[in-house]
C-alpha cells in the first residue's frame, strides 16, 4: 500500500508474469517508469522512438529470496518479464510491461542493508535481439508487413493498432521483392519513419496485454482533467516552468520535378494535419528552412506526407516542464494524450500534448514529472475540462 487509495502490485515471470511474493513488494525501495513519445533527433535528421524505462530498487537482505528471483539473467530462464500495476481508487492501470535487462547489486555498509537495482526496457526489447535483414516480403504492402511482424509477438499479448497511409505501394514480386534490414523493432521504426509515422508499445488494459500501435502522431480526443498552478485549494501541480523557443520552428521543404518540367521545384509545408490541430493561436514564426531528404523515390502524396510529420515536430515550440502528486491529481496523468493547463496566464493557459511522463513511486509517495508541448502561444479554447 503506498497510500490510502493507491496500491501497488509487481507481477514477474519468465514470459507469463505472476503475482510476486508480498516480501518482495515489501522489500522495495522505489520504482521508477519514464514514458517517453517520438523525437526528432536533429542531429540524426530523423524521429528517434525511446523505449519505456524501468529502474527497481530494493532492500537486499542476507539470505534474501530476491536473488534467486531476480538475479537469474543471463542463466536460466534468460528474461525475467516485470508487470507493475497501479490502483487508485479501485482502478487497476499497467504503467509498465517489459524485461529486465540489468541488475547491480550494492553491498551493504554497517547498518545500511545492502540493495539490488534492477533496470529494464518494455517489451520492444524482445523485438530487438535478432537481426532478421534480408527476411522477404513478397507483393507484401507496409501495413501488411507491419502487422506480420507485430504478429510474430502475439504471445507477449501485442495486440496491433495500425494505421494504413493514404498511399501505399505494392511492389511487383517479378519486379522487386521488398526485404526486413535489422532486426524487427528497427524495421518497424524504419517502415514508421518513411510513412511519417510513429511506433510505440503501450501497457494494458489487463495486465499482461500491449497495444502495439504504427500509425499518426494523434493529437487530437478527450483531453485528460487540467493542471492547476497557483489556485489555492485546487492547485495539483508541486511545479512547472515553461519556454518558448522560437528557433525550433523550421519550414520543412520538399523538391518535387514535374514530368514535363526537368527543373525541381521547392514546395514548402504549410503546418496543416487534421491529426495535429493548432493548439495554441500565435503559432512560432519558421525562420529557417530544411530541406527533406530521401524523398526522390517517393510519390509527392508519401514525400508531402513526410514533411508533415517533420513539421509538426518542429512546430512544437512551446513546452512545459514540472511535477505533480498523483494523490491531488486523483489520476493517473498518461503520455501521448492532451491535458488541459490552468493558471498560468493567458499566453501558456490551454490544452497541451503530453510528449513524456515519469513515475516515481516510494512508500507513501506518488509522484509524476511530465513534458508538455504545443504549436503557438494562447489558448484555442475558451476552457479546458477540470474532471
Amino acid at each position: 500500500m503506498l497510500h490510502q487509495g493507491v496500491q501497488l502490485s509487481i507481477l514477474a515471470g519468465p514470459m507469463i508474469p505472476v503475482p510476486v511474493p508480498s516480501f518482495v513488494v515489501d522489500s522495495l525501495i522505489s520504482a521508477k517508469v519514464q514514458i517517453n513519445s517520438a523525437k526528432y533527433d536533429v542531429t540524426k535528421g530523423e524521429m528517434t522512438f525511446p523505449p519505456t524505462g524501468i529502474e527497481l530498487e530494493f532492500n537486499l537482505g542476507k539470505k534474501s529470496p530476491l536473488e534467486t528471483i531476480f538475479l537469474l539473467k543471463g542463466s536460466t530462464p534468460p528474461f525475467v518479464r516485470i508487470v507493475l500495476v497501479v490502483t487508485i481508487n479501485g482502478r487497476p492501470e499497467p504503467i509498465f510491461d517489459g524485461f529486465i535487462l540489468n541488475n547491480k547489486v550494492t553491498p551493504g555498509n554497517g547498518s545500511n542493508p545492502s540493495k539490488l537495482t534492477l533496470k529494464g526496457e518494455d517489451i520492444s526489447s524482445f523485438m530487438n535481439f535478432i537481426d532478421f535483414s534480408g527476411f522477404p516480403f513478397p507483393g507484401s504492402p507496409i501495413t501488411l508487413r507491419v502487422l506480420a511482424l507485430i504478429g510474430k509477438y502475439a504471445g507477449l499479448g501485442l495486440v496491433p493498432i495500425t494505421v494504413p497511409p493514404l498511399q501505399e505501394e505494392i511492389a511487383d514480386p517479378t519486379d522487386q521483392v521488398k526485404q526486413q534490414k535489422g532486426s524487427d523493432l528497427a524495421f518497424l521504426q524504419q517502415l514508421a519513419r518513411e510513412a511519417g509515422y510513429v511506433f510505440y508499445i503501450e501497457p494494458g488494459p489487463a495486465p499482461g496485454i500491449n497495444k502495439a500501435y504504427w500509425g499518426p502522431e494523434i493529437k487530437i480526443g478527450k483531453p485528460q482533467p487540467a493542471l492547476n498552478l497557483d489556485m489555492d485549494a485546487m492547485t495539483n501541480v508541486e511545479s512547472m516552468s515553461f519556454e518558448v523557443d522560437n528557433d525550433k520552428a523550421t519550414t520543412p521543404v520538399i523538391w518535387i520535378r514535374p514530368a514535363a518540367s526537368p527543373i525541381p521545384i521547392p514546395v514548402p509545408i504549410p503546418n496543416i494535419s487534421l491529426l495535429n490541430p493548432p493548439l495554441g493561436l500565435v503559432p512560432p514564426m519558421s525562420l529557417k528552412e530544411q530541406k527533406i531528404e530521401d524523398v526522390a523515390r517517393l510519390s509527392f502524396a508519401e514525400a508531402f506526407i513526410k514533411g508533415l510529420s517533420k513539421k509538426a515536430n518542429s512546430a512544437e515550440a512551446v513546452t512545459a516542464q514540472g511535477s505533480l502528486n498523483v494523490i491531488r491529481y486523483g489520476r493517473l496523468l498518461k503520455a501521448r494524450q492532451l491535458v488541459g493547463v490552468r493558471g498560468a496566464g493567458m499566453a501558456f493557459d490551454g490544452l497541451y500534448y503530453v510528449r513524456s511522463v515519469g513515475h516515481e513511486i516510494k512508500r507513501g509517495e506518488y509522484t509524476q514529472s511530465f513534458e508538455l508541448s504545443r504549436n503557438g502561444l494562447v489558448s484555442t479554447v475558451p476552457r479546458v475540462p477540470t474532471s
